[in-house]
């Protein structure tokens, strides 16, 4: 009875630890926090088919191909991470170029400039705001200023940023994000629920943590999943939903042909 007893509350003490572990507080992920592995984050050139489904229209697809681009680089002696972006779309006024400097120890945001539609948005980044860069010529952003009350990531570079994350099972993360020239940063929850083998064009098959997050704009709600690599920290896919439409990126294999050397920068 006595060893009944002892197993028991063995068993009892095992619950209430794994209990404790599944609902672990999330980690408060920025700059100087919980800081991101960048040792993981790769040089190289990253293509993505990316394509929208609206099952009301099933006979239709809208594409998008984007190009993302990482480089080191040292400015001013500080190591650097450079992120070059191109989005080819249908046509020409789809085309999106970015371009982001994030520093090599932390990944934080130093400097980040897009074009959309024809406009220049160049915006000077730092812990404790951002403001445009009115070096740039024709910034259509050069008088914007905000000053913030805590370090950032640059919501831009959020695949570059879930690569980063010590991914593992019960895990959250609230990710201080920033999308340059729009609303002031906050925190938003990413949790790891669960994982998934993905199957490869060879045939070989991927173990993946996936990656979720919640959220609401402008009234209308939306979910996002990431499938990352759990042995080579790669993002892989993603699959969006809102408004009853559904978005998907697709990292393309290494075979793809460089569409830099056919479309400039």
């Amino acid at each position: 009875m006595r060893l009944l007893a002892l197993l028991l509350l063995l068993i009892h003490t095992l619950l209430i630890v794994i209990g404790r572990a599944q609902t672990a507080p999330a980690d408060t992920v920025r700059p100087g926090h919980s800081p991101l592995q960048t040792g993981w984050l790769k040089p190289g050139l990253r293509q993505y088919l990316v394509y929208f489904q609206d099952p009301k229209q099933s006979k239709t697809l809208r594409f998008w191909y984007w190009m993302r681009d990482i480089e080191m680089e040292n400015r001013g002696g500080t190591r650097c991470f450079t992120i070059s972006q191109q989005w080819l779309g249908a046509d020409t006024t789809a085309y999106r170029s970015v371009y982001s400097v994030n520093a090599a120890a932390d990944f934080a945001p130093v400097y980040h400039r897009e074009t959309v539609a024809g406009k220049i948005g160049a915006y000077n980044w730092n812990a404790g705001g951002v403001t445009g860069a009115d070096s740039v010529e024709g910034n259509a952003r050069k008088a914007f200023n905000l000053a913030f009350t805590e370090p950032n990531y640059n919501w831009n570079l959020d695949i570059e940023t879930f690569e980063m994350l010590p991914l593992a099972k019960g895990k959250s993360f609230w990710i201080n994000f920033y999308d340059a020239g729009l609303d002031p940063p906050a925190y938003y929850l990413y949790t790891v629920t669960g994982s998934e083998e993905l199957a490869l064009m060879n045939g070989d098959r991927v173990d993946c943590w996936k990656l979720a997050h919640e959220g609401e704009n402008k009234g209308m709600k939306y979910t996002e999943i990431f499938w990352i690599s759990k042995k080579g920290h790669e993002f892989l896919k993603e699959e969006d939903s809102f408004n009853g439409m559904y978005r998907y990126k697709i990292k393309m294999p290494g075979m793809t042909q460089d569409l830099r050397e056919r479309f400039p920068r």
